[in-house]
């Protein structure tokens, strides 16, 4: 009778136990998705500011393009000034020479009796009152007279080409100088978007280091949880009794109902940096040795093993459906077996490209993934 009590008080301590590290479990399993939530926001954050930052970079490319346009403009302005320059000066000294050369002729006439030119020319300031007094004109020879008014005009029209070339040349520096200035506000936006993505990325690797400590303690507790399903006999070393489910509405049932859900379908941080990101299941973290149950009856197509997945077992619903089972521990079943609902065919383990003991289980219709979430 004493006996008996003492076996009823272990059991219920053991099923007490049970209770609370499932709660615990539980617990983690909301805090690590949390994280993990964090994490993907935080990614996103990151590949936005990124974004934006490649485009500040591209305009700012394209400014500097413009700049350096820009200045090849301004030189070759700049070389067209001085050439106009040159032009204008050979001009003026061409004008000056035939106005002497005239001179010359004057002070010929005067010395040879004629003295209105000479008082003419002292009393003249400028070309142009010399050759408005009317009365001389008709005396100086013809092709005197049309050689400086055609050098006067030469000078005047480079020295309009000089202005214009100047104006120019002053536009292009004013642009050139707002350009520079465009340049100076997109590096002080791109330097202020890398410190933002430096924070960001900072703030990622603290949340990707929180999500790893509670990976280890979801295993911890996993681990904690399968010892006490061994002391109630729920695990062993080979396959246990089958699995009948209760409750549910989906064509699938729970594969492995000891474990808790530590990552679900869909987009997320790679999970130790060698996890996929694009994650086509869902992991079911739990100690190894875990039972693993045949989510719906059907034909075992592939029992195998690879690099990636470890050992792994696929089976056939009917009508395009089929479940995948990865990173096994054991696998109990073999290619072409007929399995039932809830047949153990594997146990969970860690091999294959995993972080931790889980099951990693698949749902394919017609040969593609899909949330395993639209059939349990």
């Amino acid at each position: 009778m004493i006996r008996k009590k003492i076996v009823s008080v272990l059991v219920a301590a053991a099923l007490v136990a049970g209770m609370g590290l499932q709660v615990n479990v539980t617990a983690k399993a909301d805090d690590l998705q949390d994280a993990q939530n964090k994490a993907s926001q935080q990614q996103s954050q990151i590949d936005a500011a990124q974004a934006e930052k490649d485009k500040l970079a591209s305009q700012l490319e394209g400014i500097v393009s413009d700049m350096e346009k820009t200045q090849a403009d301004i030189e070759k302005k700049q070389e067209e000034i001085v050439k106009k320059s040159d032009e204008l000066d050979a001009a003026r000294i061409d004008e000056n020479n035939q106005y002497e050369s005239m001179k010359l002729r004057i002070q010929y006439m005067y010395e040879n009796g004629n003295g209105q030119f000479l008082e003419t020319l002292l009393e003249s300031k400028s070309i142009a009152e010399f050759l408005s007094n009317a009365e001389y004109i008709n005396q100086i020879s013809e092709y005197d007279r049309n050689m400086l008014v055609e050098f006067q005009n030469i000078v005047d029209k480079v020295e309009k080409q000089q202005e214009e070339l100047e104006k120019e040349n002053a536009e292009l520096e004013e642009m050139q100088t707002n350009l520079q200035s465009q340049q100076t506000e997109l590096q002080t936006l791109i330097d202020t978007k890398s410190a933002e993505i430096a924070s960001l990325k900072s703030e990622l690797s603290e949340t990707n280091a929180k999500i790893s400590q509670l990976q280890a303690a979801a295993a911890e507790q996993a681990r904690l949880q399968q010892e006490a399903n061994n002391n109630n006999n729920n695990v062993n070393n080979g396959p246990v009794d089958d699995y009948t489910p209760s409750g549910g509405t989906g064509r699938l049932q729970n594969p492995c109902p000891a474990a808790y859900i530590s990552s679900e379908f869909g987009g997320r941080n790679s999970p130790g940096g060698i996890g996929s990101t694009n994650h086509k299941g869902r992991d079911y973290a739990a100690a190894s040795g875990t039972p693993i149950y045949a989510a719906a009856s059907g034909t075992v197509t592939t029992v195998a093993y690879n690099s990636a997945r470890g050992n792994y077992v696929i089976i056939n619903h009917g009508d395009g459906l089929s479940t995948l089972y990865q990173h096994c521990s054991a696998i109990y079943v073999s290619a072409g077996q007929s399995v039932s609902a809830g047949k153990n065919i594997a146990a969970v383990g860690s091999t294959g490209i995993s972080t931790g003991a889980h099951l990693h289980f698949e749902v394919h219709v017609n040969g593609t993934p899909v949330d395993p979430r639209l059939y349990l």
